[in-house]
């Protein structure tokens, strides 16, 4: 498809945008239009009256006993149009400034839900990531392109309005000026066309930038940049970047800039052309003196507005393209959806869960990162997860939380396939802490609640999540306990080291009453009293409950009842710990190897 053809059906979301801007505030947006139309013949109105005061000063430098009457009733309709004009300018300007603060608030929490709904393996490909990064852009920079369609229909009233007028002088002299302007109208479109061209191809360049400017600049890799001496690399790489990105972007203003001039030349020129010839209309007496002002201004203000009009068309044009990106990735849709023909979550888990022969790769990849995995996880077992990094037990649990759905095979819950299951039922049933678990920055109290979020204000649950996850002993610690903000990132934050932090994640999986627990190196962190004390804990919350235990502490391990040992993304063995040590395979290997640096 030709970018010209692109612009002009990307025009088609201009309605949809006006749409969300009108559900935002619909008396404020009527409002903002209905002044728009009433400013947009005001010009006339006062070009118009300026004509009659010139004419009438004529008319009274020629009369002996002059009546002023008549010219101070005019210059004071002409004050009140221009007060009025003043006044309309500040309000509208501030109905859009208000409904652009509604419409990015608007469309930011649109973005957010819809970000919520999507897969996680949408999240984890790049050209997806793009998508994101191009949206999330637009929740802010759409608002001036709200200013624009708005001020668009304002002008084209204030151009008919002056347009009818001039119409009776002279028709051509409207057509010439029109047709003096149409090439800078297609300059300009040109260039906005190149500008989103370079804009939308640089997305992940962009996005490297802004990596950069964050890595080079935050708490989180101050020590690393320090230690390493990584500052004047991050730098200079930041600046090779954003160079040639100035270089390309530089060789297309000035393009602009150049057939700019050239162009507003030939309109300038235009202009002056058809203003000599209403001064010689006037020498002729063909006209008055207030007819000469009435039309100068009518022809310059017809100009000026018809310049922008055009010009303004390039620019909404390019801003469609722009909106085209942001309603794009509302139109990904989700691959896990929940549909009325599911079913909730059980109650109680009666059999378990049973994978049969499942695999699973990423979109777009050849590699297996699992394949034919065949084996059953009881009701109310407790199944850890062991083998070398880059097995695939953290992929093996994302499959088990329905975070990922198998490439092939499947996976059932008590004898019915979990696609069948309704997600979002099957989503407040389990409990997950990934190794990687989020450090939010938020009072510690609600980083606790961030668990069951709809118990956020529940403060006897929260405490109690945090005493059996020794959560509690952290956040008495801290000087406005519950209520402290934690994370340096905003004012009066405390930080806390990983084992404090793994203990408020922990914490999290208290708040839930779930029926299946899923932990991730849930002790990664911590030392081995407190690992004691939080495995005692996690017996307690797990039991009668099914659970999977991902941990490389074979200490930690021996706690469950059955382990499933993973080997490049296939099942290596499956037992208990004394079987598995017995068989002298890739378990008992690890585990001799790990107990060796004990001795």
């Amino acid at each position: 498809m030709s970018d010209k053809k692109k612009q002009f059906l990307a025009l088609k979301y201009i309605p949809r945008f006006l749409v969300l801007i009108w559900k935002c505030h619909p008396k404020m947006a009527f409002l903002n239009l209905l002044l728009r139309v009433f400013k947009s013949v005001l010009p006339v109105g006062m070009l118009y009256i300026g004509k009659l005061i010139v004419d009438e000063v004529i008319l009274l430098s020629s009369t002996k006993e002059p009546d002023y009457e008549l010219v101070t009733y005019l210059v004071v309709a002409e004050l009140i149009l221009a007060i009025m004009s003043d006044v309309l300018n500040k309000i509208i300007a501030l109905i859009d400034s208000l409904l652009g603060d509604l419409f990015a608030n608007k469309s930011s929490i649109q973005l957010i839900e819809h970000a919520a709904i999507l897969d996680l393996d949408q999240f984890e490909n790049a050209e997806f990531y793009d998508m994101l990064e191009r949206a999330r852009r637009q929740t802010l920079g759409r608002t001036v392109l709200m200013s624009q369609v708005l001020s668009q229909i304002q002008d084209l009233v204030t151009m008919l309005s002056l347009g009818i007028g001039l119409l009776f002088f002279s028709p051509l002299l409207i057509a010439l000026l029109v047709l003096s302007v149409i090439p800078a109208f297609l300059g300009e479109n040109h260039f906005n066309e190149k500008t989103y061209s370079l804009v939308h191809s640089w997305t992940p360049m962009r996005r490297e930038l802004d990596y950069l400017r964050y890595t080079g600049a935050s708490d989180v890799t101050a020590k690393e940049l320090k230690v390493f001496g990584l500052s004047g690399f991050l730098a200079s790489k930041f600046k090779l970047l954003s160079d040639e990105y100035y270089l390309v972007n530089k060789l297309i203003a000035t393009k602009r800039a150049l057939w700019g001039v050239l162009f507003s030349m030939i309109g300038t020129v235009v202009y002056y052309g058809t203003y000599s010839y209403i001064i010689y209309k006037t020498v002729l007496g063909e006209i008055t003196i207030g007819d000469l002002t009435f039309l100068a201004g009518s022809f310059l203000r017809f100009r000026i507005t018809l310049e922008g009009t055009l010009n303004r068309i390039a620019k909404i044009t390019e801003g469609a393209l722009y909106l085209k990106d942001f309603f794009d990735f509302f139109e990904i849709r989700p691959k896990v959806i929940s549909t009325d023909a599911m079913i909730p979550f059980p109650t109680v888990i009666k059999e378990g869960f049973s994978f049969v022969k499942v695999g699973f790769k990423y979109e777009g990849s050849e590699i297996w990162v699992m394949r034919n995995l065949t084996f059953d996880l009881k009701a109310g077992e407790k199944l850890a997860l062991v083998g070398e990094n880059g097995a695939g037990k953290t992929t093996l649990v994302k499959l088990l939380a329905r975070l990922y759905d198998p490439t092939e095979g499947n996976i059932y819950l008590d004898g019915i396939n979990l696609k069948d299951y309704d997600p979002v039922s099957y989503n407040k049933a389990i409990g997950v802490i990934f190794q990687d678990f989020v450090k939010f920055s938020f009072k510690a109290g609600l980083n606790v609640a961030v668990g069951k979020i709809e118990s956020k204000n529940q403060t006897d649950v929260i405490e109690t999540a945090a005493q059996k996850s020794l959560a509690a002993e952290v956040i008495e610690k801290l000087p406005a306990k519950y209520d402290q903000m934690i994370g340096k990132r905003f004012k009066d934050g405390v930080d806390l080291s990983g084992g404090q932090w793994q203990k408020i994640a922990l914490a999290r999986a208290y708040m839930r009453e779930a029926q299946l627990m899923i932990l991730d190196e849930p002790t990664a962190a911590l030392d081995a009293r407190s690992e004691h004390e939080v495995f005692e804990r996690f017996v307690e919350l797990t039991e009668n409950k099914t659970s999977v235990l991902i941990s490389h502490r074979f200490s930690t391990v021996r706690m469950a009842d059955r382990i499933l040992v993973l080997k490049e993304g296939q099942i290596d063995d499956m037992g208990t710990h004394d079987e598995l040590l017995t068989r002298e395979g890739l378990y008992a290997q690890l585990f001799n190897l790990q107990a060796k640096g004990y001795q």
